[in-house]
């Protein structure tokens, strides 16, 4: 056995065994007998815990909060919530806050966070959201997928919302993600947005808008399912309050669209979790998801194609793939069509796809759709292929690109949030109201030199849910990432999502990738769950990994600096 892999059998003996170990913990800490009623500490211990929440001089004190309205008095959601936390002594949340930390840590449920691996803090306050305003916000989804479905579908097509004048060509032939080794390339059941994560805010007036559209590898629906599990096993007591509706058969729905987006003539379609490897910063996930849904993890060292075919190495010999649930950016995912250099995909696998013996998920170029310039046309797109109105509404947005909109931006930098139109994972923004004067002189310098490149929008006072800062119950600013599937029938779309939580005082940047955390997110029911709904359900889901798995890579080995280097390069929407 080589040094490498017998590290990893050790790492993940250890992990295990902490694992044990902390399950035995936790139990305990479940099993502790609740605390008599107690006059004085119940008192004491509401008041430390939510003392000074709605202090005027907080900052962004017109946020809008998902608990408290602006009197003080508890949003209809929140009670049960909050009748159960509030007369929590501190020590006992402090302890269950600890439980929740140590259970990710022991399951090596970690994000990379400047070349760190280190667990996502989870919140021990979930936030909630109402039965009926849930199923406008799924509404609003189903949507956006459907209307942006249609549109890539055209553009790599005959492109028609283009010729009838309702976008400008140069939109799509300038965007960094469209691909033209995509043109016509079109999927079977006509499925390119598998999965969707679409990114909500809650503005001042309380009222839910789009962010922007993640529409290649949207990653971090791994945290809400396992938010949902540890919080359930730390916390049980909070759910006995509540009817909140599951989150756990994800991977059952998204198997059935992955072997649904086989070619028709498939009976029993092959699907693997193509990933980067394991110094992707959302190789947890990759994982989670092989496993859950029994289908091989391979990296594209495990998959080869022949005549047009894709196969995958296995102990028992070549086994032909029918679909690819990719985790790899377009640009990596074959040398052949895009970066020549790359050793994370695999050679081919655009011509298999093109010859309709493969299917691509997500689909290649799937990146000019969610690009954030195009975002701003998304309401005439739902407009132009369904002809609604949109249901949940974008954030105002000012198009540098277009003179009009460019004089407005450089005029009122200050009072704007500057955003590169090619960035990801909160990285390049800039906050006009906290910019100094060379900051500011800097980035209308960059707005001139490449207007195509940049976007403005108002600072929008992202929503507040309470969040445990030390021994205290705090507002820290929210967004949502709900996550859609969609099988070519149906659009799914997971009942509640990633809650992720900006943790500094007063920052407004929520990614994990800038230090955020998350919450587990509550939708709840409308009526008494169905058996179908129910948390522990396991129809459809294999209980473990298949027996056989991809063999070891025959021929040149590549070293680990370079396989760690292209994982890491190749993020693209993972996060």
């Amino acid at each position: 056995m080589d040094p490498f892999t017998r590290t990893l059998h050790v790492s993940v003996w250890l992990t295990l065994r902490r694992t044990v170990k902390m399950t035995s913990v936790s139990r305990a800490v479940d099993r502790r007998p609740a605390r008599d009623p107690d006059p004085e500490t119940n008192g004491a211990a509401h008041t430390a815990l939510f003392d000074g929440y709605l202090e005027p001089d907080r900052p962004h004190p017109d946020a809008f909060d998902e608990m408290f309205n602006a009197d003080g008095t508890v949003r209809a959601p929140y009670r049960r919530l909050h009748d159960a936390i509030a007369p929590t002594a501190a020590a006992d949340l402090a302890a269950r806050s600890d439980a929740l930390d140590r259970a990710y840590l022991d399951q090596g449920i970690t994000f990379s966070l400047s070349g760190k691996e280190r667990p996502i803090p989870l919140d021990i306050v979930p936030r909630v959201i109402s039965a009926s305003e849930w199923s406008r916000l799924q509404r609003g989804i189903v949507q956006r997928v459907k209307a942006l479905e249609a549109f890539l579908a055209d553009v790599y097509n005959d492109a028609q919302i283009v010729r009838d004048g309702v976008l400008p060509r140069r939109l799509i032939t300038s965007c960094e993600h469209f691909k033209r080794a995509a043109h016509l390339l079109n999927p079977p059941n006509g499925v390119r947005i598998h999965v969707a994560g679409i990114d909500l805010v809650r503005d001042q007036e309380g009222t839910f808008r789009v962010l922007e559209d993640n529409l290649r590898n949207p990653s971090g629906v791994s945290y809400v399912m396992e938010n949902r599990r540890t919080m359930a096993r730390v916390f049980p007591d909070l759910f006995t309050r509540q009817r909140v509706r599951a989150v756990g058969d994800y991977s059952t729905h998204l198997l059935h669209a992955l072997r649904a987006a086989a070619a028709p003539n498939v009976a029993d379609p092959t699907v693997v979790v193509l990933t980067p490897g394991v110094y992707n910063s959302a190789y947890f996930e990759h994982s989670l998801l092989a496993r859950q849904m029994g289908v091989e993890l391979v990296e594209g060292r495990d998959l080869f194609c022949r005549d047009n075919l894709v196969y995958m190495r296995t102990t028992e010999g070549e086994q032909r793939v029918d679909v690819v649930y990719r985790r790899i950016d377009d640009d990596f995912l074959d040398p052949l069509q895009f970066k020549p250099t790359s050793v994370l995909g695999v050679a081919g696998i655009m011509n298999a796809a093109r010859a309709g013996n493969v299917v691509i998920a997500n689909a290649v170029g799937n990146g000019v759709g969610d690009d954030k310039l195009v975002y701003t046309y998304v309401p005439q797109m739902i407009k132009y292929y369904l002809d609604e109105k949109p249901v949940i509404p974008n954030v105002s947005t000012f198009r540098c690109w277009l003179d009009e909109e460019r004089g407005h931006v450089l005029d009122h930098l200050d009072e704007l949030v500057l955003k590169p139109v090619e960035g990801s994972g909160g990285y390049g923004i800039l906050f006009g109201p906290d910019a100094d004067a060379k900051q500011l002189k800097e980035a209308r310098k960059a707005i001139r030199d490449d207007p195509r490149g940049w976007i403005a929008q108002p600072v929008v006072q992202l929503s507040t849910v309470p969040t445990k800062v030390d021994d205290r119950l705090v507002p820290r600013h929210v967004d949502l990432r709900p996550f859609a599937v969609n099988d070519g029938e149906d659009v799914f779309v997971l009942p509640g999502g990633l809650t992720r939580v900006a943790l500094p005082k007063g920052s407004l940047v929520v990614n994990s990738s800038q230090g955020g955390g998350s919450k587990d997110t509550w939708v709840l029911a409308a009526s008494r769950a169905s058996e179908s709904e129910r948390e522990l359900g396991e129809r459809g889901i294999a209980s473990k990994a298949p027996a056989s798995g991809p063999a070891a890579e025959q021929g040149r080995e590549l070293t680990l600096d370079q396989q760690q280097q292209q994982q890491q390069q190749q993020q693209g929407r993972d996060d």
